[in-house]
């Protein structure tokens, strides 16, 4: 955790928070922070900023929020993945909003099994915490917006061609693509990406015919045969990579995060 985040319905009037849960126990055994000292915040979907400790005690920890900048940028990579058995989604998730994904699209497959849609962690939104747990982790408030699609073709059929749009790729992971990423998506490239990866056996014919008619461009990895989970880190570090291809510069370093801010 490299920033404590929490929700606005938290933060009373005057700037303050009280945390009892694993926050706590974060602050006090991983940071071992006292009163006074200072620690990275933000407001999920809002401001990053600092935590003052004004109490501490094996109970509770009262912080002083001040907001320093806004939120960073929403990510420019949408997901569509083939619903996964909860295990991995957890990871995915987490990993996901890590890297920086704006919106998730659970979607279900021919080789998806069906039960995988009713998971308690679907439930809810039971799945939010591990969202939070990659934001934390990046620095970063934007949640990922998820939404769940049980059935396929009401999905690439009636619910996709409203979105694309707004992308300038659209593109379907397959082990028979004829290209690869680099192939696809060029240095510098600034456009919004909708990437879609299926599940563990492949996306079917049939599944990749419904996203080539939409528009999806299929690309390869390459011979190896990935997880579902390793494949979307591997391809969303593979897309920001070759978006800064031109190696002049490195992203500045956010202003806020000065060396006061413990975590």
């Amino acid at each position: 955790m490299n920033c404590i985040l929490i929700s606005p319905e938290e933060l009373d009037p005057a700037g303050r928070v009280i945390l009892h849960d694993r926050r706590l126990d974060h602050i006090v055994k991983v940071i071992k922070a006292g009163p006074g000292d200072i620690l990275r915040m933000g407001i999920i979907n809002s401001d990053l900023g600092q935590g003052r400790i004004e109490e501490l005690d094996s109970h509770r920890v009262v912080l002083f929020f001040t907001p320093l900048s806004p939120p960073p940028a929403r990510p420019l990579i949408d997901l569509i993945i083939a619903l996964p058995r909860p295990i991995m989604l957890k990871r995915i998730l987490a990993q996901a909003a890590s890297l920086g994904v704006g919106r998730i699209f659970l979607i279900n497959s021919n080789r998806v099994e069906k039960s995988f849609f009713q998971a308690s962690l679907l439930k809810n939104e039971n799945y939010r915490s591990y969202l939070i747990d990659g934001l934390e982790q990046a620095v970063d408030t934007r949640l990922p917006g998820v939404s769940i699609h049980p059935r396929f073709r009401p999905f690439v059929e009636d619910f996709l061609p409203g979105l694309l749009s707004g992308y300038s790729h659209c593109l379907l992971a397959h082990p028979q693509g004829p290209t690869t990423l680099a192939g696809l998506v060029r240095p510098l490239d600034s456009g919004r990406v909708l990437l879609a990866l299926g599940p563990e056996g492949g996306w079917v014919n049939f599944e990749v015919s419904r996203f080539r008619g939409c528009g999806f461009k299929p690309f390869t990895l390459g011979p190896r045969i990935l997880r579902l989970e390793t494949a979307v880190v591997a391809l969303i570090a593979q897309l920001t990579l070759l978006r800064e291809m031109d190696g002049s510069t490195l992203p500045a370093r956010r202003p806020w995060l000065s060396h006061r801010a413990k975590m």
